[in-house]
């Protein structure tokens, strides 16, 4: 995506609120390190907790969007931001044990486990531009996190709506559109990324082995990470998104 496309593209609502920095563009030019890339480092990271851990480019537009959406009575709420390395490995590895005692066969428990959660090292949420956000102001279902809770008489709808019209001004992007010829992860209508920064965030990772790095970090299966695994992996999981974050 051209930086320039991408700036006109920014629609601006009221006189502060709904403008993006132009200080968050310049993150274009700035060098991410394979650590800061794969989420086990990152100065930039600020918050204290896995719902307030952002970029601090990505949480002053975040907050910019809150207000907003909190004068038509949404109140945005943070259930997943900044994710580590190690946090990513847990889920994980967590997730095949589970899956592969139940029965399934190593690469089949990657499989099930890659519909929605990503391997340690490959997850955008290891950057701080990523976050999966829901309505607090709307009753709460027993599983937050789930497409119909956004449709139709969901909960949520107000804040899909709402976040379709008005997001985008604020430089957030849903990530895992609901395109029938997407691959790789499932739809999550509640997963956004800041767009100024993740944009050469994903530009830079894209320069990495990846092979290579899960190789390295001998994770649960990864016997099973082969040349084609990765290759799939890749242009599914990694790269098969919205095509304005690309």
């Amino acid at each position: 995506m051209k930086i320039n496309t991408f700036i006109k593209s920014i629609t601006f609502i009221g006189l502060v609120s709904g403008i993006v920095s132009l200080t968050s563009f310049m993150a274009i030019s700035q060098d991410f390190t394979r650590n800061q890339l794969i989420g086990k480092e990152n100065s930039a990271i600020v918050g204290d907790s896995y719902t307030s851990k952002m970029h601090k480019e990505a949480k002053s537009a975040f907050l910019r969007m809150k207000v907003e959406a909190e004068k038509q009575g949404i109140q945005i709420e943070i259930v997943s931001a900044y994710r580590s390395f190690q946090r990513q490995k847990e889920i994980y590895e967590g997730k095949y044990n589970r899956f592969t005692k139940q029965g399934l066969e190593p690469l089949a428990a990657i499989e099930k486990i890659t519909e929605y959660s990503t391997i340690p090292g490959t997850s955008r949420h290891h950057w701080g531009t990523d976050i999966d956000i829901i309505d607090s102001n709307a009753p709460r279902p027993k599983s937050v996190l789930q497409a119909d809770n956004f449709h139709g008489t969901g909960p949520y709808c107000k804040l899909k709506d709402w976040l379709n019209e008005h997001a985008e001004s604020f430089g957030f992007y849903e990530v895992y559109t609901n395109n029938e010829n997407r691959k790789g992860f499932e739809y999550e209508p509640w997963h956004f990324t800041y767009a100024p920064v993740s944009i050469p965030m994903l530009e830079a990772y894209k320069k990495l082995d990846v092979k290579k790095i899960l190789e390295e970090e001998n994770l649960l299966g990864s016997e099973y990470f082969t040349t084609q695994f990765i290759d799939k992996y890749r242009m599914q999981n990694i790269l098969d998104i919205n095509p304005k974050l690309l």
